[in-house]
């Protein structure tokens, strides 16, 4: 089919819930991504973080195939290999007790909810159910983390909203004690606030936010949904900022391309969903599983070193350019927000750069590159030189 054709099948029969760019993708290879006419396009959205390996990663493909030949789907009555695995090495290198499997961010932060309060009420009793989120946050699309999430564009349409949250002030612990009560049972963050605008939060702010939930039994909540499986230079954010989290969400880029999420758990929270008190069908899925093993098998150490690299690189490359339209950039490893400048438009800016041939996105009032970690240089210099040619003047 014709770029052309897709694009008028999407319209009829697909909701229109998406503004999508008038760009069909056909195939790729790394961060280069086609039309089916053959227009190239440099990827610094990468999924919106999920395609971490780029396109075409031979391990990757290879490992759904053979998968996909033995097993492609059991129920979770059942022990599958790749499942286990996957589990394993993600508590050996987070230091988490146990994991559970879901299938995307909403999801997973719904789960995370769920275990907070049930801690609190198997310790506790009722009355001790509230959760703090941060202002500006972003948390999901389902009716509970659309409450959990921090800003108000997203309370409206879906009333009544779950109860529970309140938000506090990012980076002031003043707001978080103003905010506070004897009825909350978790404080839930972003380490770097990402649809907010690629916003990392200050160390000292978190380890003192850390320090507190620890002091009242407070579950200390992280969403790295978008910052974790090695987009900010490590396997996840708080391990830059060294805390210890009791429960971490994460997805995107868990599995390389194939939907896939879920939480890890301290082990002070390690039995708290017992059997039938959580559950979904394809969690653990093992060609999914089988996927997320070739993901942690290539993010070693000196891999995560060289997305740092890769990041910084980047980010003075655009400053360089000292184009109009941006102001300075901001995050952590390949999670990267650029200023908009006053009189600027970051949504004319992101339809300017795809018509040219780069793909960007847009966070808050900025922009945001989530390019794949394994981006290589002459990838970048293209998307850089993309901006400069359609941005300049």
């Amino acid at each position: 089919m014709t770029s052309d054709e897709i694009k008028a099948l999407d319209s009829q029969y697909v909701m229109h819930t998406y503004n999508r760019f008038p760009v069909a993708l056909d195939h790729g290879q790394g961060a280069r991504l086609y039309s089916p006419e053959g227009r190239e396009y440099i990827d610094f959205t990468s999924g919106i973080g999920v395609s971490d390996l780029g396109c075409g990663y031979a391990p990757w493909v290879d490992a759904i195939t053979a998968q996909a030949k033995k097993l492609g789907h059991a129920s979770n009555l059942f022990y599958t290999e790749p499942c286990a695995r996957l589990a394993e090495i993600l508590c050996r290198r987070t230091g988490a007790s146990c994991a559970f499997f879901a299938n995307g961010g909403g999801e997973a932060n719904e789960g995370m909810i769920k275990l907070a309060r049930k801690y609190s009420f198997d310790r506790y009793g009722g009355g001790r159910s509230a959760i703090i989120t941060l202002k500006n946050s972003f948390h999901g699309r389902t009716v509970t983390t659309l409450a959990a999430t921090g800003q108000e564009q997203f309370h409206n349409s879906f009333f009544p909203f779950t109860e529970g949250f309140r938000y506090a002030a990012a980076d002031s612990m003043d707001s978080l004690r103003q905010t506070a009560g004897d009825d909350v049972c978790a404080v839930m963050v972003e380490l770097v606030q990402g649809e907010g605008g690629v916003l990392p939060l200050n160390p000292v702010y978190v380890r003192a936010l850390a320090a507190v939930c620890a002091q009242k039994d407070w579950l200390l909540l992280v969403d790295e949904v978008q910052s974790g499986v090695g987009r900010t230079g490590s396997l996840f954010a708080f391990q830059q900022y060294g805390i210890a989290p009791d429960v971490v969400s994460f997805a995107k880029g868990i599995a390389g391309g194939l939907p896939m999420s879920g939480i890890l758990a301290g082990e002070k929270c390690r039995d708290v969903l017992g059997p039938g008190t959580h559950a979904t069908t394809f969690g653990g899925n093992p060609v999914c599983a089988a996927a997320g093993l070739v993901v942690q098998e290539t993010l070693s150490d000196d891999f995560l070193e060289g997305v740092k690299e890769k990041g910084a690189y980047l980010r003075s490359q655009i400053e360089a350019l000292n184009l109009p339209c941006f102001g300075a950039t901001r995050g952590m490893g390949l999670m990267i927000g650029i200023e908009v400048r006053d009189g600027f438009s970051n949504s004319a800016i992101a339809g300017k750069l795809t018509e040219a041939g780069l793909l960007v996105l847009t966070a808050g009032p900025g922009m945001r590159l989530l390019p794949p970690l394994v981006i290589t240089k002459d990838e970048m210099d293209a998307g850089v030189a993309i901006m400069k040619r359609a941005l300049a003047g």
